[in-house]
């Protein structure tokens, strides 16, 4: 059979649409049939099946989002549910996929494919950054620079009144985001849920830089950390003695136009992943790393994911605190 499908899993990040728009192209170039699945695996145990053309992929490229949908499938859990997928694949004789999501979503994958042997290859997509062995993933590259218009916007703001400002960044379990963002940004504090923090091992530093003449703060902080934005900028007034406000990016770093370099990742992805279907890679994810792209077992990729330690270890330095 040459018939292969695409379908989001999970989170939508921008990265999807160019992605979904290579699929069309690369697959029709490579002598396939290619399937739309709309909404995730929700769509697929409804049958929400569609032959995609060129012109469903015309323009969507500077689009974010995902123009067939994603969803998170409590159904597909259940094994009733996933025959009747499988069996609205046979209708239109599809034996491929590609998968773009997350761990979660290659693990339910994993499970169908061992049920019923379609053929899958994942592609790492989520803005957290927190699949094992890929050091980059879907989307990532796009949140960070709406992070970082965001920190230089409100960088004005905190200077010309004197302010501090708490910018809160996605992340419930993993902070990259908030790291990558406060080494990137000049900002002079950042909590993440990987490293415990006191602090009062910021007060002594922050109440001398401002006898010292600074006039403005931004930390950065993950989401999942143990106290919310609003506390900490509660402390900054209380404790450091500095005028503070919030800004919770909330979704806007999932959605917008997609970076080139996702733009160019996702390109790549796909074509590393149609390729793996072809060459009879029955189960992988396309992962990228310090020695390119290559193909992971689901076993390893849905290993605990740990945060790079020279990452952490400039975080821990920057701010002279202890894991």
């Amino acid at each position: 059979m040459n018939n292969i499908a695409i379908l989001c899993s999970g989170g939508d990040v921008s990265g999807m649409n160019p992605a979904i728009k290579h699929f069309v192209e690369y697959s029709l170039q490579k002598g396939l049939t290619p399937y739309f699945i709309y909404d995730g695996y929700e769509g697929l145990i409804d049958g929400s099946i569609k032959k995609a053309s060129y012109q469903d992929v015309a323009g969507i490229i500077t689009r974010g989002g995902t123009i067939i949908g994603s969803a998170r499938s409590q159904r597909f859990k259940d094994a009733s549910y996933r025959k009747q997928a499988k069996d609205n694949l046979d209708k239109y004789n599809i034996d491929k996929l590609v998968i773009l999501g997350g761990d979660g979503s290659f693990k339910g994958m994993d499970i169908f494919y061992k049920e019923h042997a379609t053929a899958f290859c994942g592609i790492p997509s989520t803005i957290d950054n927190d699949i094992n062995k890929t050091n980059y993933c879907l989307g990532v590259d796009t949140a960070l620079n709406v992070i970082k218009n965001a920190i230089d916007s409100i960088r004005d703001t905190a200077s010309s009144f004197k302010r501090a400002f708490v910018i809160e960044t996605m992340g419930r379990e993993c902070g990259y985001l908030a790291l990558a963002s406060y080494l990137t940004s000049g900002a002079e504090m950042c909590l993440i849920p990987e490293i415990p923090y006191n602090l009062q091992a910021f007060e002594q530093s922050f109440i001398g830089q401002i006898q010292n003449g600074r006039r403005y703060f931004i930390a950065i902080v993950a989401e999942g950390v143990k106290q919310d934005s609003q506390e900490i900028a509660k402390w900054f007034e209380e404790t450091i003695g500095i005028e503070s406000r919030v800004s919770i990016l909330g979704h806007i770093q999932r959605g917008g136009n997609p970076s080139v370099y996702d733009r160019l990742m996702a390109y790549k992805f796909i074509t590393y992943a149609i390729d793996g279907l072809l060459q009879n890679k029955q189960e992988s994810v396309v992962c990228f790393n310090e020695s390119g792209f290559n193909y992971e077992s689901i076993e390893e990729v849905v290993k605990p994911y740990k945060l790079d330690e020279k990452l952490l270890s400039c975080l821990m330095e920057n701010q002279n605190v202890q894991a």
